[in-house]
Parts: structure tokens; sequence; C-alpha cells
């Protein structure tokens, strides 16, 4: 017995020991079994099942555009109202030409406040592009012939006020503008507050006769209405917080509450017929940063902004009087969203004045609407990934939370009830979820909703425009003459030009271009089989496509005065890039 005890001593000590050495020490790539999908040895380590701040996500994406120089670019777009600074990454392969002059996606997430994970969904694709970049086929290809725009946190103040003071899940959406809320002439003085100290701003509740509230018998936790016929044991008094200023309200004047996302310059709506709107459009100075950003780089054909919860992949439909939508483009992003539904367990197609509310001067509606833009708006963390597939709502909704902290995260969102004094309202409990639940992903499912919503991104960018010159054709005219035939496809979903684009003329026509001195005429044709056309009198070399659809193709045709032109044809769109070729 005691040479047992000696031996587990002696081993014990070994392991401690080798556990010190294992700490200071790097694993090597040789002692990694690499799974499927992820990086063997990034540069850049990140752990994706944690939350970062301003200052955090500003340090990876540092890192990153200090790791690889080839294929990203870090930039600012301007500061936000606090001051700081707004930051997009342009991944590319910038060995393979001029990130600009190929079909972009754009990414954005924390347009919200309390909505954060859209910082870690947006950067986690811009590192995993680029880490897997040297072993990934695809991935190369892709960086070769598309560019990514992304923006990780869109009101870094809010993020950095949701992170660092005290605030509750469902904290204002709004950035940090102030605003007298409550027209008292008084800012910011009506705000949740933790009263008991404990670091969390939860709810209060308290032991009444008049309470229409009793403890739910299968969790202690969670208070549920009582029966008709059933006494009410307590009430609920709100978050805590206090009336400082008097008036017999308490949390009713917090900090800006405006929305940023209905601040944008399509189908805007002043405050008293739209909730949240700001003064008029792009007031709100971070989004006007992100409106010339856009402005300033037309080859985006497709975006795709973050949002928190629900499990929705929204279209840019954001009110019923809207008339941006045609076929050809509701089709592309039906054949858009199958891709969304598949790799995204329980995510719905969903349009937003038909499936949430009428929502005016939205950031989707305005890059679709303005820009022509096929764009989403994720709402994140589908039930689907939490308990089973059903979709609940109110008192149903809460119960899954409460089981999914119970059986999944064994009680660490929630904090326990406890007693309190109030100054006004005598004796209390102070407790409930925390902060960081519901609206944001626990831990274990961050990483999987990232990359999923991630490879959702990557398929959209695939589907932007892809132009190839198929083929060129020559025929012997008489008098010196010949005729110059080119067949230009696009390999993609997405057209050059969405209807929107093509209805108000957002961008400039397509080009195809025969650089030749000699050309005398050039047409247009039909249709691909059609010997006619349309013929294009002024600058006849460079000819104007309205649009080249999506898995389809133009032909075009120039006369030249030479028996052997020069058979360099070149495709120049904006949002189907530039390409050339010589025959």
């Amino acid at each position: 017995m005691k040479k047992t005890i000696l031996h587990i001593a002696l081993l014990t000590s070994c392991l401690c020991g080798v556990g010190v050495r294992q700490v200071k020490a790097q694993q090597t790539a040789a002692q990694v079994f690499r799974a499927a999908g992820t990086p063997q040895n990034p540069k850049v380590t990140v752990n994706w099942t944690r939350y970062y701040d301003y200052d955090g996500l500003t340090e990876i994406c540092a890192k990153l555009a200090k790791a690889y120089p080839d294929l990203v670019k870090l930039e600012t777009i301007g500061d936000s109202y606090e001051g700081r600074r707004i930051w997009a990454l342009t991944i590319s392969d910038f060995t393979t030409g001029d990130p600009e002059r190929k079909p972009a996606m754009y990414i954005d997430g924390n347009i919200h406040s309390n909505e954060i994970q859209g910082s870690e969904f947006a950067l986690y694709t811009a590192w995993y592009l680029v880490e897997n970049f040297q072993d990934n086929k695809f991935i190369q290809e892709l960086l070769q012939q598309k560019t990514f725009y992304i923006l990780p946190i869109i009101n870094p103040d809010a993020r950095h006020n949701f992170m660092h003071q005290p605030n509750t899940a469902q904290a204002s959406r709004s950035g940090m503008i102030p605003l007298d809320d409550d027209g008292d002439g008084l800012v910011d003085e009506d705000v949740p507050d933790d009263l008991n100290k404990d670091g969390h701003i939860t709810f209060m509740r308290r032991k009444s006769s008049n309470g229409r509230y009793v403890v739910d018998p299968q969790n202690p936790l969670r208070l549920i209405p009582a029966k008709p016929d059933q006494p009410g044991e307590y009430e609920l008094l709100g978050y805590e917080g206090l009336d400082n200023d008097s008036d017999g309200l308490m949390n009713e004047d917090p900090p800006g509450y405006y929305d940023p996302s209905r601040d944008w310059g399509w189908n805007w709506q002043p405050n008293y017929i739209q909730p949240g709107a700001y003064k008029y459009p792009f007031s709100v100075p971070e989004n006007r940063s992100v409106k010339d950003f856009v402005l300033r780089h037309p080859n985006i054909a497709g975006a795709q902004n973050y949002h928190h919860n629900g499990g929705m992949a929204l279209n840019a439909q954001g009110a019923e009087d809207q008339n941006t939508f045609t076929r050809e483009d509701n089709q592309v992003y039906d054949l858009l969203t199958r891709n969304a539904q598949q790799v995204i367990p329980g995510y719905t197609y969903s349009v937003v004045y038909k499936d949430l509310n009428s929502a005016f001067g939205g950031e989707l509606d305005w890059f679709h609407g303005a820009r022509g833009i096929f764009t989403f708006s994720n709402e994140l963390m589908s039930p689907f990934l939490q308990l089973d597939r059903k979709v609940a709502s109110g008192e149903e909704r809460e119960a899954e939370q409460q089981e999914l902290n119970k059986m999944l995260l064994l009680t660490d969102a929630f904090v326990e009830w406890k007693p309190f004094d109030h100054p006004t309202l005598g004796k209390i409990e102070i407790g409930g979820f925390k902060k960081n639940f519901p609206r944001a992903h626990p831990g274990f499912l961050l990483e999987e909703d990232a990359h999923r919503n991630m490879a959702f991104t990557v398929y959209q960018a695939y589907q932007l425009p892809q132009l190839v010159i198929q083929e060129v054709n020559t025929r012997k005219l008489s008098n010196g003459l010949t005729e110059v035939t080119a067949t230009v496809a696009n390999n993609r979903i997405l057209p050059t030009h969405s209807s929107q684009d093509l209805k108000h003329r957002i961008e400039r026509p397509d080009y195809i271009s025969l650089r030749d001195s000699t050309v005398v005429s050039g047409m247009v044709l039909e249709s691909a089989g059609a010997n006619r056309g349309k013929e294009q009198k002024l600058n006849p070399a460079r000819l104007e496509i309205p649009n080249v659809p999506g898995m389809g193709s133009v032909k075009v045709r120039w006369i030249v005065s030479a028996t052997k032109p020069n058979l360099l044809v070149e495709v120049d769109s904006r949002k189907g890039g530039v390409v050339s070729q010589r025959f």
C-alpha cells in the first residue's frame, strides 16, 4: 500500500513538472493532428470561443495585416463619435492584380451595441481565408479572382461601452451620441445600474400580494405567470436601477436612444414614422464613413451585414412599399439562400417587412436600393443550434433559454436571486441573466456559427460575376475588311448589374473593347445565335454592354480595316472585374 502511494506521488510530481514545461512550450506542427477545415499552423492564433473588445479586435486586425502583407491591407475609413478608428480589411491575393478591379464581397458587423458577435463572425472570415490560403486550392483561386472588404466593427463606441460599462443584454442598440430621451433636459441620468456591485446588471423582483408571478416548480430560477385561481407571489420591477431624477421612472433615459440601422439614405423616414431614426439620412458619423467607403468601391457586388439572434437570412426588403425587387433579382436571392439553408441548420430565408416588421432606412435596403448590391442581413444563432429545431417566442422562448442555461451552460449565464435593500423600493431580490446571454452566443456555439456563416459568405463571393472571353472568331470581308466576333460569358449566378442597378443606372455599363485602332464599326448582337445587332457609332472599339446576366453570355462584333487585326479583347466591368485575352 505504501509503495502504491509512493508511486502515485512520484507520478503526480512528474506530471506536474511536465505540465509546467508544456505551458511554457509551443506545440509543434508534428504534435497536432489536423482537423478537416481548419488551418494546420496559423500564424495568428485566435481563440474564437470568446469575445474581444475594440482594442482586442484592433490587435487581431493588425496581426493579420503584418503576417500576410500579400493578402491583407488594413486601413481606417473614419472615426467614431468618440474618436475610435473604424477599421477596414481588404482581403485578396495582391500578387494577381489590383483588388479594386476584382468583384468584391463586403462584410460588416456590430452596427448595434449589444449585437457583438457580428464582429467576431466578420473577422473570423478574414482570419480563415488568409490562414488557409497556402494549403487550400479553392481559397487560392477565390482570392486570385475576388476581393473581400471586411469591416468588423462599424459601431466601435457602442461595443466598448457595452463590454466595459454596466449594461444588460437588452442595452440600447444605438451608438454613443448623447440624447435626452425623456425630454427633461438631462441626458443619461436614468440608466440601469449595478446596485449590488456584483459585476452584473440583472432584474429586480419583490414579494407582493398583488404580484402576478410565482416561482416555476420545474426551475426555481424562473418566474412564471400565476394561474387565474392561484395567488401571485412576486412582481417584476425591471432592471436594476434608481429614479435619479425623481420623475417616478427608472432606466428610461439611456445614452443615445437612436437606431443606427434606421439612418441609411434609402426609403428613410423621420422618427415619428420610423422610431429610432436620427436627424436625417447618414446623420450618424459611423454610417457616413461606411457609406463613403462603399461609394469609393464600386466593385462591391455582394454584401453581408451581421446582426444577432433568430436564425434568419434577411434580404433587402425593409418596407412593403418598396419597388426595388424584380423576378430576376429574387431568383438570385433564392439561389443564394438555398446554400444558407444547407450550411446553417435552422436558418430561414425571410423578408423583413413580411416576417418581422416594416423597417425604413435600413442598411441592407440602402446597399440594394441605392447601390444595386445583392445584400443579406443575417440574424444569427438559430434555435436549432441550441436545443432543438423549434423556434419559440415570448414565455416559451424564455423557458428554452433557461433550459439551455441549465443543460448546456450549467447555469453559468444566470445570477441567482439575492436579497437587496433598495432605497425607494424597499426589500427586493436581484438576479437574472447576465449581459452575455441570451443575445450573445455562448462560447461553444460562437465558433461553429461563425464558421457556418463564413461558408455562406464565401459561397456568395464565389457566385459574384466571373467573366471569361469564351471565343473570338474572324471572317474576311471585301475591301481589306475583317469581321471580328467575340463571346463573353458570365459563369456565376450574379449578373454584372442587378435589376435595381439597371433601372436607376447606378453603375456605368460594362465595356468590351477590341484593342485595335483600325476598328470602323462595332455592334452588340441581339443574342448569341443572332446575326443582327445594334450598332454603336460613337467609339465603336469600346462597346457598352448594359449587363452580362448570371450564367449567361453576350456576343459583340467589330469590323476592322485590316486583314490581320490585333485580336486583344478586354472586358471591363465595375462589379464583374477586368479580364483581357489575346487570340
